[in-house]
């Protein structure tokens, strides 16, 4: 252990692991998202069009089985048989049919960007809401003569930037009319009726109406109504029931309404969704019932039902066996090839970044559009298909090829010595076969060149990903180096850098901007050199003074360091695991509450009641990582957990403040006025669930009433010129302040969580007090000799030695730090978040501030969490983040330990072997996406921790100097 610590190297671990793993987050999202957008690309498109106009409606947050299935809905009284009679009798009389497979990030634009775009967007829209566009991109809606497009001011604007002037017309309705509260088919009917109206004014507009007469004209119907009534009311309601038999209604109104108004048969119909929904109202994640979406399509170019011979019968899987559609034969899609379908419907220019798959182009499948006997009208769709995505990959091949050092291209499209362009000699092959009338033979090369090319697009894509896991892996190792020298090497090892970094970072920049890398890269190239030079310059000499006594070592404290160590990194396995079973929070819990007190001394277990207080607090604590995640709305839990947040507060108050003095009775009426606090948010919280399930909307004054406690609730305790008589006292009305956000933002036991977490944390102070108290007074002659003591805080860091009991509570911290977000039921999804308590503060739909809702009620345990250790710090007379030192260390031991454990291939797989790309197939989606939310969970980790230490420091610094200070007058000389 380390004979001290300076105060000074303690802000520079700190400042430095904080910069490091922020950047390093990017790492990810640079490893395995890059921007599939390139510009300059030639234009393709199939000779003949199939069909005059197209009408794409969309089903927002429409789940392929519940439209599809029959009896789909039967636990629902008087539901009908099957929820979308019209498009299933489409399905059995005129069109196609199949299930659409999207990916994630499962949300509203990037699946309308893949439908209507044609490719898989970069997840940095996400830091723009899904809204805007991170860049201009084809679509389409752009290649269209005309586009009417009617829904959502959410998705409509977007596909209007980059587009040619007027060419895309968009009707919204407004954001207000969002309500969550309200009957969302009502967006639904808002569109049709827009449509109606349109037409019917190309009665009396001319222009309007020659406009709506011309060839490779799309309509647009976005329905949103779907999505919003599956978040409020969850997919499996008599609402969302509703909804669909709403949006089938429209669909056979709105095809009624195009066949009047044109007088013709000359119209394709697409029927989609953008995403699924889970069974807890929610998207976002790979959940199969996220990306399982339905495709219909029917009209002009489209084939009809293909029936399945009886012999040729096969029995359905789990999933399609509701349908009752075995017979017909079902064509099943990945998203993008939605837009390719289109394109070679209506005749117009694919997309220059779709990389979607003609669903005709598969041999041996029947696709979707009706395009000869011959086989030649498919051979060409097919090379056309192939031009389009081997456009896209010469692009990108081009400029890696310019701006990369020794550069290797993707060996199956290298192209000859001959030849200007890869791919060019297959392209003239597959163009002879069809001279040729060789249709078949061209189909299969054809089909075969794409699935090369999307090949050799994953492969550019992710070009860098191998230089980046390598930056990643030595920068994580590094940084464990570097920080486990501040714990066990003397201080006086400098920091500086020497010129080997910096002659290591200057070698990689120069490599670096010779390839033209992101402004990204040059950040993550510093770590690494900076941590290992550091690391090794701290550890040099004390290394070379080990060897040289090491025949003089303690075998025995080696031993007994080895095993500790061995613990320590046991116990991070399990924590790292415990993302994936729940279950191992309980077994902790029930290490913690009846394993660990049976190996306190005899000598210090005489306050048995603190004892079972302790074990009955972790038992209780631990049932709730074993509870369902996905939970219902149920008010009676919400209302017990209030009652029982206001008793135990009251009672904890009276024993922790003691009932004399005029602050000790401030102080407790404060406590009354919070209790109140909680009490009238129980009272706002029934009646506006109450209001909510009746769809009757949400009265303004429920709204106001709500916020007002919330944060008079919440800022009260940092505005107030409260007076603390102890630290106890403090923690209790921090306590309070928090409680009426687990009142109004609970959907279940989330307030009985937040109490039992908060209890066995305030125990944690007195078990830790208990079990190390102050040292004993020096006695001299007799008589007790204590010297007041004038060290500064720093002087205190300086002196402190770390003991192997603190490398114990740094593992009960980091393991409160990970329960504090798991054990409400949270996992690392999208899903886990429910939105039906956000409705009780904002019925319209605001991303954002929802979002920052969700995240208040997950901050505000560890406020209790950093008041907590902020005060047991100062409770066993330790300095402000003396025991966060030891946690830090364990804390990148845990990310390292999740390479270990979490992947599928061993140590750091996650950066050398991950999924071999993001657009695998859809079943793995959910493995990827988790993964990479583990990632970024554990490097957060050592951020979020730092915040806690210094968020409880500040917060309880008016009461903890007080305490310091008498500790540190105890000691004596």
């Amino acid at each position: 252990m380390s004979p001290k610590v300076s105060a000074t190297s303690v802000t520079w671990l700190l400042v430095a692991g904080l910069v490091f793993h922020l950047v390093y987050i990017g790492t990810v999202f640079d490893c395995y998202f890059t921007s599939p957008v390139v510009h300059g690309m030639q234009h393709y498109s199939t000779e003949r069009p199939l069909s005059k106009r197209l009408v794409l409606i969309v089903g927002d947050g429409l789940r392929a089985d519940l439209v599809f299935g029959v009896d789909a809905f039967d636990f629902i009284p008087g539901a009908p048989n099957v929820t979308a009679p019209y498009l299933r009798s489409i399905i059995e009389t005129r069109g196609a049919y199949g299930v659409s497979h999207t990916r994630v990030p499962t949300e509203s634009r990037p699946g309308h960007v893949a439908l209507i775009a044609g490719m898989y967007e970069d997840v940095s829209a996400v830091t723009k809401g899904w809204k805007t566009n991170p860049v201009d991109f084809d679509s389409v809606f752009n290649q269209s003569s005309h586009t009417f497009s009617f829904g959502s001011p959410d998705i409509l604007p977007m596909f209007q930037q980059g587009a040619t002037h007027g060419r895309v017309k968009a009707w919204c309705y407004e954001e207000h009319e969002e309500d969550f509260s309200k009957d969302a088919t009502a967006l639904d009917t808002w569109v049709l009726d827009h449509l109606r109206q349109l037409l019917h004014n190309a009665t009396t507009d001319a222009a309007l109406d020659h406009e709506l007469r011309s060839d490779k004209v799309i309509f647009f119907l976005h329905l949103l109504g779907l999505d919003t009534t599956g978040h409020a009311y969850r997919p499996h309601s008599k609402e969302y029931m509703n909804n669909i038999l709403v949006v089938d209604a429209i669909v056979r109104q709105t095809e009624a309404l195009l066949t009047e108004f044109y007088g013709d048969e000359e119209t394709s119909f697409v029927f989609t969704a953008d995403h699924g929904m889970s069974r807890i109202g929610n998207h976002g994640d790979g959940d199969p019932d996220n990306t399982r979406t339905p495709l219909v399509v029917w009209g002009k170019g489209v084939r009809g039902p293909i029936h399945v011979p009886e012999d040729d019968l096969v029995e359905p899987d789990t999933y399609t066996s509701p349908f009752k559609l075995s017979h017909i034969v079902r064509q099943d899609v990945e998203q993008a090839d939605v837009a390719a379908l289109m394109a070679t419907l209506v005749g117009i220019n694919w997309p220059v970044n779709s990389v979607g798959v003609l669903p005709d182009v598969y041999p041996g499948k029947a696709g979707y559009l009706k395009l000869g006997n011959d086989g030649r009208a498919k051979a060409e769709a097919a090379l056309v298909n192939a031009k389009v995505v081997l456009e896209h990959y010469r692009v990108k091949h081009d400029v890696k090829h310019k701006h990369t050092l020794f550069y290797k291209p993707f060996a199956a499209l290298d192209s000859d010595i001959n030849e200007e362009l890869p791919g060019s000699k297959a392209i003239s092959h597959i163009e002879r076969l069809i001279r040729s009338e060789q249709y078949s033979s061209a189909l299969h090369e054809s089909f075969d060149m794409i699935q090369t090319t999307l090949a050799g697009l994953r492969y550019l894509q992710t070009y860098d990903r191998s230089f980046i896991r390598s930056l990643v892996v030595i920068a994580y190792t590094g940084w464990a180096a570097y920080a486990a020298t501040f714990i066990l090497i003397p201080s006086q090892a400098g920091s500086t850098p020497t010129v080997n970094a910096y002659a290591a970072v200057l070698a990689l920049w120069i490599v670096l901007a010779i390839q033209r890398s992101p402004w990204s890269f040059y950040l993550y190239a510093i770590f690494p050199c900076y941590f290992w030079d550091a690391a090794v310059n701290r550890a040099r000499e004390p290394f070379l003074q080990w060897a040289r006594t090491r025949e003089k070592r303690d075998l025995k404290a080696a031993g007994l360091n080895f095993g500790r160590g061995v613990l320590v990194a046991a116990a991070l396995g399990c924590m790292v695991k415990a993302y994936t079973v729940r279950s191992i929070w309980s077994i902790g819990f029930v290490l913690m509450g009846l394993v660990w007190p049976r190996l306190w001394p005899r000598a210090r277990q005489s306050n048995t009641n603190l004892t079972w207080l302790w074990s009955l607090s972790c038992l209780a604590t631990g049932v709730f990582p074993l509870l369902d995640v996905n939970k219902r709305e149920n008010l009676l839990i919400i209302l017990v957990g209030g009652l029982l947040m206001v008793l135990v507060a009251n009672i904890a108050a009276r024993y922790a403040v003691p009932a004399r003095g005029a602050e000790a009775t401030s102080l407790l009426g404060i406590v009354q006025v919070q209790s109140w606090l909680i009490l009238a948010t129980m009272m706002i919280a029934m009646s506006s669930v109450y209001r909510l399930q009746a769809k009757a909307g949400l009265p303004l004054l429920n709204q106001i009433a709500g916020w007002c406690v919330l944060v008079i609730s919440t800022l009260y305790p940092a505005f107030s010129n409260i007076k603390y008589v102890n630290p106890e006292s403090k923690l209790i009305v921090l306590f309070l302040a928090f409680c009426p956000c687990f009142v109004i933002l609970s959907i279940s036991n989330e307030g009985l969580f937040y109490l039992s977490y908060s209890v066995t944390l305030g125990l944690w102070i007195e078990v830790e007090t208990m079990l190390r108290p102050l040292p004993p007074t020096k006695r001299t002659k007799g008589n007790i000799s204590v010297k007041k003591s004038n060290d500064s805080a720093a002087d205190r860091v300086q002196r402190y030695k770390p003991c192997a009991d603190d490398l114990r509570i740094a593992l009960f911290f980091l393991f409160f730090v990970q329960v504090g977000f798991f054990g409400t039921g949270n996992v690392a999804s999208v899903s886990s978040f429910y939105l039906e308590p956000v409705y009780r503060l904002i019925p319209v739909f605001k991303p954002f501030l929802m979002a920052a809702l969700l995240i208040f009620k997950i901050v505000a345990p560890y406020v209790i969490l950093s008041a907590t250790f902020a005060t047991l710090n100062a409770r066993l007379g330790l300095p402000p983040f003396s025991l966060f030192l030891v946690a830090l260390t364990l804390t990148d031991g845990m990310t390292m330990t999740f390479f270990f454990l979490v992947t599928d291939t061993g140590a750091f797989s996650i950066l050398l072997r991950l999924p071999h790309s993001l657009t695998c197939a859809a079943g793995s989606w959910l493995e990827i996406g988790q993964t990479i939310s583990f990632f970024c969970i554990t490097s957060l980790l050592l951020v979020w921790s730092a915040g806690i230490c210094a968020a409880g420091e500040i917060i309880m610094g008016d009461v903890l100097d007080s305490l310091r200070s008498s500790k540190s007058n105890s000691k004596v000389d």
